[in-house]
C-alpha cells in the first residue's frame, strides 16, 4: 500500500509584536539607567554592611587612591565652572573660555591649580595618560598647608583641598539659591552639597585621617564613606 505524502507548508511567525516589545524595553532601560562617570583612577573600596545609597545629585566625591593621591568629583557642571573660577582667583590664575569649557566636562579632576591650565589644554587621551603617572608630583589635589594671604593681607595656613571643597559648597548653594529666587524650586527643596569619601582599602590611614582633619577644620563633620556591600563570599 502506497504511503500518503503530506504536503509541506512554509511556517510563518509574525515577529512584529516581539520587536515592538524589545524596542520598548530598550528605550525604557536607556531612559532610566544612570551611567557611571569615568574616574581617572581605580579605587578598590573596603567592604561593609551598610546599604545607605549615595545621592546622585549635589554630591562632592573625594577619591583617594592607594598611593594617597586625592581627586575630586563634582556632579554638577555649573558648580564645576564656578568652583574653578573661584579657586583660580584665590591663587591668581585666569582661565580661557576653552579651558573653562574643557573643565566643565571633567566629572573628576585631580591636578594642582598651578598645573590646571596646561592640563586643560591637553586632549582627552593626553589627560588620561597624564593622570596615570601617579608618581608625578603634578597629579593629585595638594593637602599640604601653606601660608596664604587674603585680600585684607591676613595670613593664614590653608591648602588647595580646603579651597576646592569650600568653593564647591558655595557654588552649589549659590546655584540653588538662584533657582529658589526664580521660582524653579522651593526653599524646602534645597539640598546642601554632600561630601563622600571614596578611598582605596590599601590607602595608609594617615592619608585618610588628613582628609578627615581638613574637613573637620572646615566644620564639615558629616560626610559619607563609599564602600562595597559585604557579601558572604567576602567574609
Amino acid at each position: 500500500m502506497a504511503k500518503v505524502k503530506v504536503k509541506k507548508q512554509s511556517t510563518f511567525i509574525d515577529m512584529t509584536a516581539m520587536s515592538d516589545v524589545t524596542v520598548l524595553l530598550l528605550t525604557f532601560f536607556m531612559l532610566t539607567s544612570t551611567f557611571i562617570q569615568k574616574e581617572p583612577i581605580t579605587v578598590n573600596t573596603p567592604a561593609s554592611v551598610s546599604e545607605i545609597k549615595i545621592p546622585e545629585t549635589n554630591i562632592l566625591t573625594v577619591l583617594v587612591d592607594d598611593k594617597g593621591k586625592i581627586f575630586l568629583g563634582l556632579d554638577n557642571p555649573q558648580d564645576r565652572v564656578a568652583t574653578l573660577k573661584a579657586v583660580g582667583e584665590d591663587y591668581g590664575y585666569d582661565f580661557t573660555a576653552a579651558q573653562i569649557n574643557n573643565f566643565k566636562y571633567l566629572a573628576t579632576f585631580g591636578v594642582p591649580i598651578i598645573s590646571m591650565a596646561g592640563f586643560l589644554d591637553k586632549t582627552t587621551e593626553e589627560q588620561d595618560k597624564y593622570l596615570l603617572d601617579l608618581d608625578n608630583n603634578r597629579v593629585g589635589i595638594p593637602t599640604d598647608s601653606v601660608e596664604v594671604k587674603d585680600a585684607l593681607g591676613v595670613i593664614s595656613k590653608d591648602n588647595e583641598f580646603k579651597r576646592w571643597v569650600s568653593h564647591a559648597k558655595k557654588a552649589c548653594a549659590d546655584r540653588q539659591q538662584a533657582l529658589v529666587e526664580s521660582g524653579v524650586i522651593k526653599d524646602d527643596e534645597v539640598q546642601p552639597l554632600q561630601i563622600a569619601i571614596k578611598a582605596d582599602q590599601t590607602t595608609d590611614y594617615p592619608v585618610i585621617k588628613k582628609v578627615m582633619d581638613d574637613l573637620r577644620d572646615m566644620r564639615e563633620n558629616r560626610y559619607l564613606l563609599i564602600t562595597n556591600l559585604r557579601t558572604a563570599s567576602s567574609e
